[in-house]
């Protein structure tokens, strides 16, 4: 939470509109890289209220080139409400190229672009929280996009940062330049890439946004728990929250924060049992994700499970026989020799689950600080054919 707003505020609660969809509760899954896949979209939207949950980012190149894997992570889930898909890239036509396949192919209600990565193998091909530095790609890229969703009514949003660092802040000209291109909703994770997943997100920023543009503003950051989340609708007045590494271990947060934004004082707190039965739904769901393929959907939920158990008196031996899982029956007898009547610290209901990290470095493409547009020869080598971009 950010130290600089501190004023309790009341939360103002109300649907969000992107183009015609309507979203009755303004509560954002944050697409999250080898974790938003259907089976963890559908927990998180079984447990919360009507809201968008997106699935995990897709590279534009890779499903051009009609890679196996991106297929995969363009599936849904027949329950899922609205099919939300997140876009990667950095070359606009190749992006727009994927953006037709999604709408020829009728393959998601909506669509978000991802300028919020700070991973380096993102940052330094100029993708992800690197690219809003480049306005004439960032605003290239928005364009094209949202002209070939338009026809098909498909509302296109943009997920941005606050910036590359705080001496090259990106995100108000960025918001500025998504609402102007036709974007129906901007996303601030309200970190610079330098400071990755580290210290405190900077809610002012979101409120800054929020002044500043005509379109939802939708505010991540630092939500652990449902007071979390009213506290950041309240300060900043932005017209919804997004959850990350939040819900990670807690799909349940997603009712929690139902609740809260309902006005209604109920909180999940399920005990190890309880956990457990999550656990091995989620470890089903990921088995027919993988086409029925038990090691690959066991070898998926093993990160899963560290986060379900952090916090549980379990031991290193026990984490220690998750981790050699490798089918289902292996998941299923290890739950069984948990004590089911186990529950978290009080302490550690609204804590993070995953590291807290700062980046080391940001990964840049060389004299990319020096100018705020690309010139031909740094087009040339961002667009050029990587390897990295169509495969995972």
């Amino acid at each position: 939470m950010d130290e600089n707003v501190t004023a309790p505020a009341e939360a103002d609660i109300a649907p969000i509109d992107l183009g015609p969809l309507h979203v009755p509760t303004p509560v954002v899954l944050s697409p999250m890289a080898g974790v938003t896949n259907w089976p963890f979209r559908v927990l998180c939207e079984e447990y919360g209220p009507d809201g968008l949950y997106v699935a995990e980012m897709i590279t534009a190149r890779a499903l051009v080139a009609r890679n196996p894997k991106a297929f995969r992570l363009c599936r849904f889930a027949p329950s899922e409400k609205i099919r939300s898909l997140q876009l990667y890239g950095v070359n606009p036509a190749i992006v727009a190229q994927a953006a037709q396949m999604v709408v020829d192919g009728d393959m998601a209600d909506h669509v978000d672009l991802n300028f919020g990565c700070p991973v380096p193998k993102v940052t330094r091909r100029g993708g992800g929280s690197a690219l809003p530095w480049k306005l004439d790609v960032f605003r290239e890229l928005i364009a094209r996009v949202v002209a070939v969703c338009a026809p098909a009514n498909i509302p296109v949003t943009a997920k941005i940062r606050v910036g590359i660092d705080h001496e090259h802040e990106t995100y108000m000209e960025a918001g500025h330049i998504a609402q102007e291109e036709g974007c129906a909703a901007v996303t601030l994770h309200a970190r610079t890439t330098a400071e990755y997943y580290g210290g405190h997100s900077d809610w002012a920023s979101i409120a800054r946004l929020v002044d500043e543009l005509d379109i939802p503003v939708i505010g991540n950051g630092d939500i652990w728990g449902a007071e979390d989340a009213l506290a950041m609708m309240g300060q900043t007045h932005c017209a919804g929250v997004a959850i990350g590494r939040g819900c990670q271990g807690r799909p349940w947060l997603f009712a929690d924060i139902k609740h809260a934004f309902a006005g209604d004082a109920t909180r999940t707190d399920p005990n190890l049992g309880e956990v457990g039965a999550v656990i091995m739904r989620h470890a089903q769901l990921l088995t027919e994700f993988f086409d029925g393929d038990e090691r690959m959907a066991v070898h998926d939920l093993r990160k899963h499970i560290a986060w379900y158990l952090k916090g549980f008196p379990v031991g290193g031996s026990t984490r220690k026989a998750f981790m050699e899982c490798e089918r289902l029956e292996d998941v299923r007898r290890e739950l069984d020799r948990l004590d089911p009547a186990l529950t978290l610290p009080d302490r550690l209901h609204d804590a993070p689950r995953g590291r807290v990290r700062y980046a080391k470095k940001v990964h840049l493409p060389y004299g990319w600080l020096e100018s705020r547009t690309t010139t031909h020869d740094q087009r040339e080598a961002l667009f050029g054919d990587d390897p990295m971009d169509a495969g995972y």
